[in-house]
């Protein structure tokens, strides 16, 4: 249970905040690759209260400003492209990707009042097939060496979802690993259970024959949790046969990430951002990578494409509070919710259910939610860092040591009496082999 000024700390992220301010100390992503191809019109970004504009000029540099002309507050979506910048179109005035305004046409032909205005900017970094920003202040940190951002194009796929509620109470499930038995639970025979025992490329630590049928998807793991340089690792645990355990190893990274296998058929996993829109909506971002072979075009294809019932368009689902997630109580013996088979549908019913805030002042947190209880603890220590002046944890500020070689999340069964951090080591360095 948090304290309601706890909960406004985590969850209210508008400049000038608490929350916002950890944020923005971070990289984030606010648009796909293909939203803005080469000569394409200017995209409209709203991200943590604030409205601002991703354009490419004429040289292809990317540029992110308010998206108001700091003349008039016309908006510069509808701009136009040319000359080096974006130009307004109301009185002309335009601006270059880092925000200088190159003319002012209106103004008398000697004037300098262009060189004492600047409409604000933020930087870009293209990776992953997406676009990110920085939007604290100072210099930004380096960009995050993630697996998920530097593997080769055919080895990754990202999408984008939007759902209604506040970013962190759709984040929080992610590293809430007892619901997906119940949640997510299917009684139809043809459809693996939750966990996709048997789809994930399991790392055996043990010479022992395992079959997935050695592990009951139902039963609740016992959990574990150590903080790490970047965030919190929780430990799920599964009897795996006599003498053996199933352990998934998953991440919340701060402050917005999680990362969790994927089931991608390989070796493989995805992190997910939850980027605030606003205080009550935001931008659910999955990266998956696929790190033994490239992706195949199966799990290439959008969400919409492949269940077009099950989305109203490429970022939305169908299923909404408006409509109760067209619950049919009569399909409850066909899946747990009565909401159709799609995760997404049944993670935004959980998430989105409880208000667009949560008040996790009336919450009561069990034996399972020591995740959620550990990263909240972090990122409100955080909070008080950047109050300090102090970088966050998970930030890097020297190119050398932007490694992340143990934010690594896998599936494993391993001999019982092997410590979880001993399994953890030997399957990083395992991977780190590999990758020579």
């Amino acid at each position: 249970m948090l304290t309601k000024e706890q909960n406004d700390a985590l969850t209210l992220t508008d400049a000038g905040l608490p929350g916002g301010e950890l944020l923005r100390r971070y990289w984030q992503p606010i648009a796909l690759s293909t939203e803005l191809p080469p000569e394409g019109a200017p995209v409209p970004i709203d991200i943590m209260g604030e409205e601002l504009v991703l354009f490419r000029d004429q040289q292809g540099r990317v540029g992110l400003l308010d998206r108001h002309c700091c003349h008039r507050g016309t908006d510069l979506s509808f701009g136009r492209l040319e000359d080096g910048g974006l130009r307004c179109l109301y009185h002309g005035w335009l601006y270059d990707v880092t925000g200088k305004c190159l003319e002012q046409p209106a103004e008398p032909k000697n004037s300098t009042f262009k060189d004492k205005v600047r409409q604000t900017a933020y930087p870009v970094v293209e990776k992953g097939g997406a676009f990110f920003t920085y939007m604290g202040p100072g210099e930004p940190p380096e960009f995050p060496n993630y697996d998920f951002l530097s593997y080769p194009e055919e080895n990754i796929h990202v999408h984008k979802l939007f759902i209604d509620c506040n970013y962190l109470q759709a984040n929080e499930g992610n590293y809430d690993p007892s619901h997906v038995g119940f949640l997510h639970r299917s009684f139809d025979p043809n459809r693996r259970p939750g966990l996709n025992f048997g789809a994930l490329k399991l790392v055996g630590l043990t010479k022992d024959e395992f079959k997935p049928t050695d592990i009951d998807p139902q039963e609740s793991p016992r959990l574990e949790v150590e903080e790490t340089s970047f965030g919190v690792r929780i430990f799920q645990n599964r009897s795996a046969g006599p003498g053996r355990k199933y352990l998934r190893v998953t991440y919340f990274c701060m402050p917005n990430l999680s990362v969790i296998a994927g089931p991608q058929g390989g070796d493989g996993q995805i992190g997910h951002y939850h980027v605030p829109i606003d205080n009550e909506t935001h931008w659910r971002w999955n990266f998956f990578v696929r790190r033994d072979a490239p992706l195949d075009e199966h799990h290439r294809i959008p969400n919409h494409l492949k269940k077009p019932g099950e989305y109203s368009d490429a970022y939305t689902i169908t299923r909404k509070r408006a409509n109760r997630f067209m619950q049919d109580r009569s399909t409850m013996n066909q899946n747990f919710t009565g909401m159709g088979p799609n995760f997404n549908t049944h993670d935004a019913f959980a998430t989105e259910t409880p208000g667009r805030i949560q008040d996790r002042t009336k919450e009561h947190l069990a034996t399972t939610d020591i995740a959620l209880a550990a990263s909240r603890r972090q990122a409100l220590r955080a909070i008080e860092d950047v109050r300090a002046g102090r970088d966050p944890i998970g930030l890097v500020r020297n190119a050398e040591e932007n490694r992340f070689p143990d934010m690594l999340s896998f599936d494993v069964v391993a001999p019982e009496e092997m410590p979880n951090a001993e399994v953890v080591r030997l399957v990083v360095e395992r991977h780190e082999t590999a990758m020579v």
